[in-house]
């Protein structure tokens, strides 16, 4: 049955000294919680791998033919200061497993146990975060943004201290690659160069192939990172979703969003929104994301230094911020059902933005609401979310009129909007309902709240595209989250 899998080790293979070979260290009582059939699909896996004489596979207890796992190694910034070295602390590189398409894609353990990279921390996951990161990537994924995947739920008998005691657990996160930034910066301030440089041109062979042999492919390369790093910042500000660690060795060199803790996507409209109970300064706050964004690509380019030039590097960091203004921008006009550019859409998109941030309007629900206006009538369901009538009016009055200028039909603009504005996204209150009901060992909210994640721009009747109850705005969420 696994002879039609085939896993390669190009990270292994290739750059030794990058890591430390380990197995993952079982967990007592492990047992296969949950998993993504979609995914299970999409990478061409048989159904029967799922079954329970296979759940070693998903606590890695068991390797499949082909994978030699590894933790590896990597350094970083964390809340803006130099942490040193830090490296797989908790998860396990199995192997890369070889696609039908000639893709290949990692599959990573969390909660593997420790690994020489662990430091002070015991190298479990909890059932609770474990939860949490399946969801979001589910989640990030059907809407749209760049993200690693989960895979597998595994759940235990093994006990974990964080705040209380919780059941150890463990996640398979897949990604095209877990290639960060922490890797160039740990080389980079053990004075490697070489390796940083041999780490570029593993990333530019096979992630870039397309610039190997170019003079100036380290600057290309460089680029689209900047580019991917900037569109990816973009999709994160236009559905409102907070990352809560910006860290560094947290920031993926392909532009995807990993390393889910404690996000959080926003409910009230609060753009100083702060998902991250530890993060007491607010550095990474909703509305901070995309300066950080710039901040972390800057220590980036300090690592490349040796091999690009500083006016070089300096040229590229520049194209940051139109970068992200052109993607924010484009993202924000569809949410507003303009197809064509005015110069006074971003006049249009303040005043709404500064209405909802006086009133703690849900964001979610007033861009879906948002996507049922009418050019010619002041009639919404939206008017009832505003205390402040007459301002709503007004605005919407301006915005009516401007969405006459495009002179497109109600029905095709709305259609339109709607396949950008979610009716549901991943709130915390959400998550937290289906975290307990597992801890308990029930799986049916679950996997109820999954198969809603996947379809996030349908309506539905159920409570999961309100406003959360009371003590669902009450959460707080921690970097153990």
């Amino acid at each position: 049955m696994t002879n039609t899998l085939t896993f390669l080790n190009t990270w292994h293979d290739e750059l030794p000294g990058f890591y430390n070979e380990l197995n993952p260290t079982p967990l007592k009582n492990a047992r296969l919680l949950y998993h993504s059939q979609p995914l299970a699909d999409e990478l061409g896996l048989e159904r029967s791998l799922f079954d329970a004489q296979y759940q070693g596979v998903w606590s890695g207890e068991t390797l499949l033919p082909g994978m030699q796992p590894l933790a590896q190694v990597y350094s970083g910034h964390q809340f803006g200061v130099w942490a040193g070295q830090l490296g797989d602390g908790r998860g396990i590189l199995l192997g890369e497993q070889q696609l039908a398409d000639g893709r290949k894609v990692d599959w990573h353990l969390k909660g593997a146990g420790l690994t020489p990279y662990s430091r002070m921390g015991d190298g479990r996951a909890v059932l609770r975060s474990t939860i949490r990161e399946f969801l979001a990537s589910e989640a990030m994924h059907a809407l749209g943004v760049p993200t690693t995947r989960a895979l597998t739920i595994v759940t235990s008998d093994t006990p974990v201290q964080r705040e209380t005691v919780e059941q150890g657990a463990m996640l398979l996160r897949v990604s095209e690659s877990h290639l960060r930034f922490g890797h160039f910066e740990h080389f980079y301030y053990r004075r490697e160069p070489e390796k940083v440089q041999q780490l570029a041109d593993y990333a530019i062979r096979h992630h870039w192939p397309h610039l190997q042999g170019l003079e100036e492919r380290y600057e290309l390369w460089f680029s689209d990172v900047v580019t991917r790093t900037a569109a990816l910042i973009a999709s994160w500000q236009t559905v409102g979703f907070a990352h809560g660690v910006m860290n560094t060795d947290n920031m993926s060199i392909l532009g995807l969003t990993m390393d889910y803790g404690p996000y959080g996507f926003l409910d009230d409209y609060q753009p100083e929104f702060i998902c991250n109970h530890s993060d007491y300064q607010g550095r990474y706050a909703f509305d901070n994301q995309p300066a950080v964004g710039l901040w972390n690509l800057q220590r980036l380019a300090q690592t490349l230094s040796p091999f690009i030039t500083a006016d070089k590097l300096n040229a590229i960091l520049d194209g940051y911020q139109p970068a992200i203004m052109r993607a924010f921008g484009q993202q924000m006009r569809a949410k507003l059902g303009l197809c064509t550019e005015q110069s006074a859409d971003n006049q249009i998109l303040s005043e709404l933005f500064a209405l909802m941030s006086k009133e703690g309007s849900d964001y979610t629900r007033t861009f879906r609401m948002l996507s049922e206006t009418e050019q010619l009538s002041a009639a919404s369901p939206l008017r009832d979310e505003f205390i402040d009538r007459a301002s709503f009016d007004a605005w919407f009055g301006r915005y009516r009129e401007r969405l006459q200028v495009e002179q497109v039909s109600d029905a095709e603009r709305q259609q339109k909007m709607q396949a950008v504005n979610p009716a549901l996204v991943l709130r915390n209150w959400l998550a937290q309902r289906a975290i307990e009901a597992a801890e308990q060992g029930d799986t049916r909210e679950l996997a109820k709240l999954h198969q809603a994640l996947l379809q996030p721009f349908t309506d539905r009747q159920d409570d999961m595209t309100q406003r959360p109850p009371d003590w669902g705005k009450r959460l707080e969420v921690s970097c153990s989250s």
